[in-house]
């Protein structure tokens, strides 16, 4: 079985803490898909403490052909997101994609490549941002449930490290736990 992302991993943990303890947070969200296989998602949120009221609408197409999806997401902070994916046409287990936002009032805009390679007992992801521009990269290897995770950023503007971590878990039938952000 291929490893989660090292993102994925720490779910589990984040979730005790953050997972139904939304007080004063409500939410609304609904999907459908039509015969095409074209997917609408439409989502709203409401802070009672702030007052802030904010939704968004999703588009994707997928053409299972080619393997490529397209997704268009728009939001009431007037931001425009657009991703471009291809996944196991290179080779099996790679994911490309190109992911960019714009906000028209603004004129602010930012972009970003994406890869992700997956195989059997490792998971490798390295991500291009343009704005610093960064790298961010992380390697995942998992056997018989164990876990282990290695994650950076280097922001090539300055030549420098930015973030180096490193995780480790395990992941049973009956039980998981995952100990991660040993920052190195």
């Amino acid at each position: 079985m291929t490893p989660p992302s090292f993102s994925d991993f720490r779910k589990s943990a984040r979730y005790v803490f953050s997972k139904g303890f939304n007080w004063g947070f409500y939410k609304l969200d609904a999907k459908t898909k039509t015969k095409n296989n074209v997917e609408f998602k439409a989502g709203i949120s409401s802070n009672r403490d702030s007052g802030k009221v904010s939704g968004s609408l999703e588009t994707k197409y997928k053409w299972s052909e080619y393997g490529l999806t397209f997704t268009e997401k728009w939001n009431t902070d007037n931001v425009l997101n657009i991703e471009i994916k291809i996944e196991d046409q290179l080779a099996e287990g790679l994911e490309l994609a190109f992911d960019t936002s714009f906000a028209p009032s603004t004129g602010k805009k930012s972009g970003k490549i994406k890869s992700a390679y997956s195989l059997d007992y490792v998971h490798l992801n390295c991500d291009v941002d343009f704005a610093g521009p960064t790298m961010h990269g992380t390697a995942d290897l998992g056997y018989e449930g164990w876990l282990v995770g290695y994650q950076l950023s280097f922001d090539s503007s300055k030549s420098k490290l930015t973030r180096s971590n490193f995780g480790f878990g395990y992941t049973g039938d009956d039980f998981s736990f995952t100990f991660v952000n040993i920052n190195l």
